[in-house]
């Protein structure tokens, strides 16, 4: 088929059914964007494996008499375990953080928040900050070390913290996808329905094609690019969709914390990249499904 007549069969075919091609267009667009947004979620949460792997800390609390009586870790109880600490395998340094270091640095945290005002530094317990170099093994090491030892008021795991981080984000994710496979059904029951209604609304063109010998191929191929060409146009909105979400939404709520360091920012190349890949995925799965769709039910 001529270039001139295949332009002039789709953009006829795309006008006669404007609404659902319209529908088609914005269906595919809400589904891929889901399926971008689950993608990079999935890498921020790799990110943020990376950026954790090497920062996180044990720390064992001490009790509050031990704390109170012993501003620099010289008395017998955290001397004792500091050096059980160092000897553990998989412990790298031990760093003890007295009551009034605990309190600066919780004032430098919530500053400016109503609870840095009403702390105290008798409220806060010493710490031994102790750093590892078996993130693995470590923990539990540690765990075992310094269980039931006197002096001892709670060991805590900023793994957990992160964990619970790592959950929330894995739950986003799952809703993200879910909502996607919802969607790429309707969006594929919208193409494979358009594809239908646009050659039952040219059956007439068709039939005069077919009986001047025009092959099955060439009866079919402008039904295909006019699935193909919704697709292309809803993964590109789905791609503008990323980038807006991107500077509107997600640089707003995160913008602070990821300045902090506290997780990585959402990079822009990252959105580039999944916005590129949605565009031909879009056109890709339209044309399959409206090549299914015409070699199974509209025989053109």
């Amino acid at each position: 088929m001529r270039a001139a007549l295949l332009r002039r069969e789709v953009g006829s075919g795309l006008r006669r059914n404007i609404t659902m091609t319209v529908a088609m267009v914005l269906t595919t667009a809400v589904s891929l964007m889901s399926v971008g947004a689950g993608l990079l979620i999935v890498r921020t949460i790799d990110d943020i494996g990376a950026l954790y792997t090497d920062r996180l800390e044990i720390q064992v609390a001490l009790t509050q008499d031990t704390s109170s009586n012993d501003p620099d870790c010289t008395g017998p109880i955290c001397f004792r375990l500091k050096n059980v600490i160092e000897s553990t395998p998989g412990v790298e340094e031990v760093r003890f953080e007295s009551q009034q270091e605990a309190y600066a640095r919780f004032k430098e945290l919530f500053a400016g928040q109503t609870v840095a005002d009403v702390a105290r530094p008798q409220s806060l317990p010493s710490t031994l900050r102790i750093e590892l170099n078996d993130q693995v093994n470590g923990p539990d090491a540690v765990r075992a070390a310094v269980a039931d030892q006197v002096g001892v008021r709670e060991v805590i795991d900023q793994r957990d913290v992160v964990a619970k981080l790592f959950d929330f984000l894995g739950g986003v994710r799952d809703v993200a996808f879910a909502l996607a496979l919802v969607q790429a059904v309707a969006a594929v029951l919208l193409i494979s329905n358009t594809v239908q209604v646009s050659a039952f609304t040219r059956r007439t063109e068709v039939g005069v094609m077919r009986l001047v010998g025009a092959t099955r191929w060439t009866t079919q191929l402008p039904f295909l690019v006019e699935a193909a060409v919704a697709g292309l146009v809803g993964g590109a909105l789905a791609g503008v969709g990323l980038l807006a979400g991107k500077f509107l939404v997600v640089d707003d709520l995160l913008g602070a914390i990821a300045q902090s360091n506290v997780i990585p920012p959402v990079q822009l190349t990252d959105v580039l990249l999944t916005s590129a890949v949605l565009v031909p995925v879009g056109g890709v799965v339209a044309g399959l499904t409206g090549y299914v769709t015409l070699r199974l039910y509209v025989k053109v």
